[in-house]
C-alpha cells in the first residue's frame, strides 16, 4: 500500500505519502492564496523524499472539505486527476475529520475552521475517530452554547477566542493525518466519501452587478 493524500480546503496546502504502516514523507505549507501553484510542487518534494515515483500510488485520499470553492477544488481535481491516469481509487474524507484524527483527544470536542465572512465550519466529536453529525457553518456567537465546555481545534478556534477558550493543537490540517487515518479505516473494511467537495454555502466570488453584456455585432 502506498497512499498518496493532498488537501487543500483551509489555507494549508499539504500532502503526504503513507505506506500502510507509517507516514513516509510529508509537506505542509499555509498559504491561502496560492493553493495552485504550492500543490503539484508539494506532490513532486514528498515523493522525491520518500525515493518512490507517482507510478507507485496504490491509492489517492484527498480531503473533500468543507471549505472556500476555490482552494478545496484544487485539491479535488487534482486528486481525481492523479486517481484517473494511475487507474486507482480515490478515497475522500471530511477535512474536519482529519483535524480531529491529529489532535489525539478522546473526550468530547470540537474542531472549527476559518469559513471567512466571520464565520466558522464546525463539527463535535466524541473523540478524535468519531464525529458526531454532519459539519455546519455558523457564526461563533450563534453557537457559542452548542461549544460551551469543550476544547476546540482548528484556525476558526484560534480566531475566535471568547468562544473556544480551549483551543488546542492542531491549528492547521495535515495530510499526514489525514492518510493516518485512510490507512485505518482501509484495514478496517470502513467507507469513504465519494471524492466530491463539500460545499455548505454559495462560493465567495459573484458575479459583479449591472455588468455589461456585449454581444458581437
Amino acid at each position: 500500500m502506498l497512499l498518496l493524500a493532498v488537501d487543500t480546503a483551509t489555507p494549508a496546502v499539504t500532502v503526504a505519502l503513507h505506506d500502510g504502516e507509517t507516514v513516509v514523507a510529508q509537506s505542509s505549507q499555509v498559504d491561502a492564496r496560492r493553493h495552485g501553484e504550492l500543490l503539484l510542487p508539494a506532490v513532486h518534494r514528498v515523493l522525491t523524499e520518500a525515493g518512490r515515483t507517482l507510478d507507485a500510488v496504490t491509492g489517492v485520499v484527498v480531503g473533500v472539505g468543507p471549505g472556500p470553492y476555490t482552494g478545496l477544488r484544487v485539491g479535488l481535481m487534482t486528486a481525481n486527476t492523479f486517481a484517473s491516469v494511475l487507474g486507482v481509487p480515490v478515497h475522500g474524507l471530511c477535512t474536519l475529520d482529519g483535524l480531529a484524527y491529529a489532535s489525539g483527544i478522546e473526550e468530547p470536542f470540537v474542531v472549527a475552521t476559518d469559513a471567512r465572512r466571520k464565520e466558522v465550519y464546525w463539527a463535535r466529536y466524541e473523540g478524535f475517530r468519531t464525529r458526531v453529525g454532519e459539519p455546519a457553518v455558523d457564526r461563533p456567537a450563534d453557537i457559542a452554547d452548542q461549544v460551551a465546555g469543550v476544547p476546540a481545534v482548528g484556525a476558526g478556534a484560534v480566531l475566535y477566542p471568547e468562544v473556544f477558550p480551549d483551543a488546542r493543537a492542531p491549528e492547521h490540517q495535515s495530510a499526514a493525518a489525514l492518510a493516518a487515518l485512510a490507512a485505518e479505516r482501509l484495514k478496517a473494511g470502513e467507507s469513504f466519501l465519494e471524492p466530491l467537495p463539500l460545499y455548505l454555502r454559495r462560493p465567495d466570488a459573484q458575479v459583479p452587478k449591472n455588468y455589461k453584456v456585449v454581444t458581437p455585432s
